[in-house]
């Protein structure tokens, strides 16, 4: 697994060991991601929630984000995306917490411009999550989520309203905007 672009085009990055930990997202999902959200990075708040790797929060900051921050609670995959975010040399533009994202999202005053949510599968953590990124995500916000095929994602949760959705085998990427005229 590598960055594909920016600053940090080509670094290889490690995810831990043992598919129990994490399921990193494909190339050919992570390359749809960004192909979405590529004119919306630059100087970006992102949150890459239920971060495994770092994988997609590293994308983002090699690709311009301001700054990113990554939620991890497992303390294998915490110390791996840690790694990966020194090996890259972007650490000084990210916050790395070792906490579930519902706590952080709970506690927070940032905002975010993109989020990322790659939760375990079929597990329902994208339906709890919604509300309180609508909470969290400025006007125009545009929050990924990517989940199995199957499941089953509402039409809107708060000011998030959903835009499209794509579908890559067994994954599906479902990507909502939050309302321009939000507070």
């Amino acid at each position: 697994m590598r960055v594909i672009t920016g600053s940090a085009r080509g670094r290889k990055l490690r995810t831990p060991s043992g598919g129990e930990i994490v399921r990193p997202t494909t190339d050919k999902v992570k390359e749809a991601m960004f192909s979405i959200v590529q004119f919306e990075l630059e100087n970006a708040v992102v949150l890459d929630a239920f971060a495994g790797s770092g994988q997609l929060g590293i994308e983002a900051l090699s690709r311009g984000a301001r700054h990113a921050y990554f939620t991890e609670e497992n303390k294998t995959a915490f110390e791996v995306v840690q790694s990966n975010l020194q090996t890259t040399g972007l650490y000084e533009r990210a916050t790395l917490l070792q906490t579930d994202v519902f706590s952080f999202l709970a506690r927070t005053e940032e905002f975010f411009d993109i989020v990322f949510s790659d939760p375990p599968y079929e597990k329902g953590l994208t339906e709890r999550i919604l509300p309180l990124l609508s909470a969290r995500c400025r006007a125009g916000a545009l929050v990924m989520c990517e989940t199995a095929a199957v499941e089953e994602l509402p039409a809107s949760v708060g000011e998030l309203q959903k835009l499209r959705e794509y579908k890559y085998g067994k994954t599906k990427l479902t990507t909502y905007r939050k309302s321009e005229e939000s507070i």
